[in-house]
């Protein structure tokens, strides 16, 4: 929708109706945004990335604001929703994680799958993948519920798709059960190296950056 700089806008933040914690708005020509997403000023490349993926594709009405130490995506919403309780409707939700961050999650869920098939068969990969349905649809993961749609996500090359619109609670529930399923099929951590290798196929910063977000993530413990 829009790039603006920060004198363009007032930024403020309201009480949160039914928790206690404030909510960050933007206001700009008599429209209001709630907060999506914030990103370094390193991460200029991402954060465009990631603005342009919600307005392009996926039809929400977003700005980037771009700032000297970082950028953010504000995600557009009518005050009243906010104010009453219904916390600003589909296009403010949770905050959606980095697109990178969820291709270098899918690209671990495929290598343990392929490795599962390699080393124990058909039949094995073959219960690993309703397992991992199940997993999708216990934590309501968006675009990951049906068997077509959970097929693609194992099968599709995960830089080239476009990455589903999960939030960091769903990578950390995602690393979490891969682990535990790696461990189910393998008896010990002898998967996690193998599985780690395939983000080679990650340039190097987007490599640093999953790192770096895997080592302050709950669900990164288990691949430390």
């Amino acid at each position: 929708m829009f790039i603006l700089k920060r004198q363009d806008v007032e930024i403020s933040n309201i009480q949160h109706p039914r928790k206690e914690q404030q909510i960050p708005i933007l206001q700009y020509q008599g429209q209001t945004f709630r907060l999506i997403s914030v990103f370094s000023a390193a991460q200029e490349e991402d954060a465009k990335a990631f603005w342009r993926d919600l307005t392009d594709n996926r039809g929400k009405a977003c700005v980037l604001l771009e700032e000297p130490e970082r950028y953010s995506v504000w995600g557009k919403v009518r005050l009243e929703q906010l104010l009453d309780g219904s916390d600003g409707g589909a296009d403010a939700g949770q905050a959606e994680a980095a697109p990178v961050l969820v291709q270098a999650c899918l690209v671990l869920l495929q290598a343990l799958y392929l490795d599962i098939e390699d080393l124990l068969g058909g039949r094995q990969v073959s219960n690993f993948q309703k397992e991992m349905m199940a997993v999708f649809q216990q934590g309501k993961f968006p675009k990951a519920i049906t068997a077509p749609e959970v097929q693609q996500l194992l099968s599709a090359d995960p830089l080239r798709i476009l990455p589903p619109p999960w939030q960091e609670a769903h990578l950390n529930l995602l690393l979490r059960e891969l682990h535990r399923l790696g461990m189910q099929y393998f008896g010990n951590t002898s998967f996690t190296d193998r599985v780690l290798d395939a983000l080679e196929d990650l340039s190097e910063k987007e490599r640093t950056q999953f790192f770096a977000w895997l080592k302050r993530s709950p669900g990164g413990k288990f691949w430390q």
